[in-house]
């Protein structure tokens, strides 16, 4: 299977199903409300598309460089920029643009959210207060800790001279700095809605890491088992890969609920207490 075919059958009609969907529902008159329309979301798509390729290019072409990641040269193109084939700059964006309208999809279906509004005449619709309110985080520095240590023990192995740590630090090490950012801008706001990040992140991550067993089978790009753990998932996917697809989606996820400006979809504060 070529690295083209791969991405028209995996990723190609997935995105058209989607596109679709995001017509009709746009046709119908179907929007996001109730605060998710701070920015326009066609350019919040597109600002990730380009992020996604300015971010990943360089980390890539070292991967392949490297190494890492391989590709068959009969099913591949042989356009490259740098060390990288034309079809894996595709993937960037394509990848992107999927998960990016999957989250827009997501974010006009407030029952799928779980969201409950009451009617305020002073201020328009406002959120109920969700039964777990008080799991809320009252900052977002605990987060960025535990993502602050994930990293390092991550990346430490390969620093210490550990080979087949070393795809898994290049990725961690380079993907999750961004995640780091995002945790400490909007934690809280990624707390409150939980929901759509977990409908929005977890299924993309798994169709695309099942789409990459079937590449690997298929041979059309291969990774180096001398520069990974040796775990694999269901016998052929190094977990170094779903990992990939779980960090990437988590950066489009995140960053798309951040400036689509859910933060107004906070529950309303609590009155305060009468003073004695």
């Amino acid at each position: 299977m070529t690295y083209f075919g791969f991405l028209l059958r995996f990723i190609g009609i997935p995105l058209l199903i989607l596109a679709a969907l995001t017509a009709w529902d746009l046709w119908r008159g179907r929007r996001m409300r109730h605060g998710l329309d701070r920015l326009p979301a066609g350019w919040i798509l597109l600002a990730h598309v380009a992020a996604a390729v300015i971010w990943t290019t360089p980390w890539d072409n070292y991967l392949v460089a490297t190494g890492v990641w391989s590709y068959d040269p009969a099913l591949v193109t042989g356009i490259t920029l740098g060390w990288v084939p034309i079809e894996e700059y595709t993937f960037f964006v394509v990848q992107t643009l999927l998960t990016g309208l999957w989250v827009l999809w997501l974010a006009r279906r407030e029952r799928v959210l779980g969201i409950t509004y009451a009617q305020s005449p002073a201020s328009g619709p406002q959120p109920l207060a969700p039964s777990s309110a008080p799991l809320i985080p009252k900052n977002n520095l605990p987060a960025v800790g535990v993502a602050a240590l994930l990293w390092l023990a991550s990346i430490l192995p390969a620093l210490l001279g550990w080979r087949p740590g070393n795809y898994l630090a290049l990725e961690v090490g380079w993907l999750l700095p961004p995640v780091l950012v995002q945790l400490a801008v909007g934690a809280q706001v990624l707390w409150r809605q939980r929901r759509l990040v977990a409908l929005a992140l977890l299924p993309p991550a798994v169709y695309l890491s099942a789409a990459d067993v079937v590449a690997i089978r298929a041979g059309t790009w291969s990774i180096a088992p001398d520069q990974t753990t040796g775990l694999l998932l269901a016998g052929i996917l190094p977990v170094e890969e779903a990992i990939f697809f779980l960090l990437t989606n988590t950066l489009i996820v995140f960053g798309m609920i951040l400036l689509l400006g859910t933060d107004r979809l906070r529950a309303p504060s609590a009155p305060p207490a009468a003073r004695d």
